[in-house]
């Protein structure tokens, strides 16, 4: 962020004037205790907010069109956004934006063929576990994937990928997408042409999809998926992936699970980012509200923490105010970062659940943390 700091007055100057130097402040190496919140369609920008302090340190620019991936090192921060030469007209440009850390200087762009224009997505824009590599999702005009070397900062190769979408890495693979058949698509590139597998079905999407903000934890190479009835699967990936058994968040409560039949309210898990996981503790914290099949996009009221070992909600924590996206930091004594329709961003100690900031005007887009985004 630049910014000016006024120097000394120069000797015999008889106005006592004194001339500015313009300077750039740097931040610390990413914290695991900062969370990076979109305004989303509120409010451009995607803001740095340091957890302890609830300062904000920085801001990067983003657009409602744009999606944010951190380097899983650190070493950069990276927007897959879309332009056009007379602000929404005229000649379209598509590009991958690298920042800086550090100072937020813009490093380099890498342009790209295409890109799905869409905002508010999580898992559009993904980075491998090694951070060499970038997959954007396209529709241009069918599905498809942008695979970017982020070493050499050059587009790489496009995957057509029909009926399928939201993405996650492979480690030693290549990366793997939801599809409407209800199956997992992995696909393999090692060789000349990329080698797309399909897992068995696992669900129906169109009697109880999965909501497409679905966690990838990159230690364990597991993937959390929820359903908008609360059903909870574990797929373990790699080149064949292996999915468990759903179980139900609401009997996991003590509650009859939820269903899809019309006018039976029940608790049911609803919002845009609604679920976020400590991977270390294989806590998982889910944005539950009460209503009927098919209010999948109704805000949180409640928290709901899920003890995913033991299948078991450990605490269930009231809100004052709704949220509709939810992240967590991933060091050892959690934060909670949440954001909704207020514009506010709300940040809650991630075991007493007390609530630490309330961070004003942030808007209500989504949020990412170091290792948790």
């Amino acid at each position: 962020m630049a910014s000016a700091q006024p120097a000394a007055a120069p000797s015999g100057d008889p106005n006592g004037l004194q001339p500015e130097e313009a300077y750039t402040h740097k931040l610390p190496p990413l914290s695991q205790r900062w969370g990076f919140v979109r305004g989303g369609w509120e409010s451009g920008g995607t803001r740095i907010l340091d957890g302890d302090s609830g300062k904000m340190l920085g801001l990067v620019q983003t657009t409602r069109w744009s999606d944010l991936a951190l380097d899983p090192a650190g070493k950069a921060i990276y927007v897959a956004e879309t332009i056009w030469s007379k602000i929404n007209r005229g000649t379209r440009q598509d590009y991958i934006a690298v920042y800086d850390p550090v100072t937020l200087a813009l490093l380099s762009e890498i342009p790209l063929p295409g890109r799905l224009i869409i905002g508010a997505m999580k898992n559009n824009f993904v980075i491998s576990d090694d951070g060499k590599t970038g997959f954007v999702y396209n529709f241009s005009p069918a599905s498809s994937v942008n695979v970017v070397d982020l070493e050499k900062r050059k587009m790489g190769r496009v995957v057509e990928l029909p009926g399928c979408a939201s993405l996650m890495p492979v480690a030693g693979v290549g990366f793997a997408s939801l599809c409407s058949d209800g199956t997992i698509a992995t696909v393999a590139l090692a060789g000349k042409a990329p080698v797309i597998t399909h897992s068995q079905p696992f669900f129906k999407a169109a009697e109880d999809p999965i909501f497409d903000s679905y966690i990838y934890d990159r230690g364990t190479g597991t993937a959390v998926f929820l359903t908008y009835t609360g059903l909870i699967r574990t797929a373990k990936m790699g080149a064949a992936p292996t999915v468990g058994e759903a179980w139900s968040i609401q009997a996991a409560a003590g509650l009859r699970p939820g269903d899809t039949r019309p006018l039976d309210i029940n608790w049911m898990p609803g919002g845009r980012q609604l679920m976020a996981l400590h991977r270390k503790t294989g806590t998982l914290y889910v944005l539950m509200h009460r209503g009927e099949y098919w209010t999948q996009k109704e805000d949180g009221e409640e928290i709901w923490v899920v003890d995913l070992a033991s299948r078991k909600v450990k605490k269930r924590v009231p809100l004052k105010v709704r949220a509709s996206n939810l992240e967590v930091t991933q060091d050892d004594k959690p934060l909670l970062f949440m954001t909704g329709d207020e514009g506010a961003t709300i940040i809650m100690d991630g075991t007493s659940f007390e609530q630490k900031h309330k961070v004003e005007r942030t808007g209500g887009g989504i949020i990412a943390t170091v290792g948790g985004e």
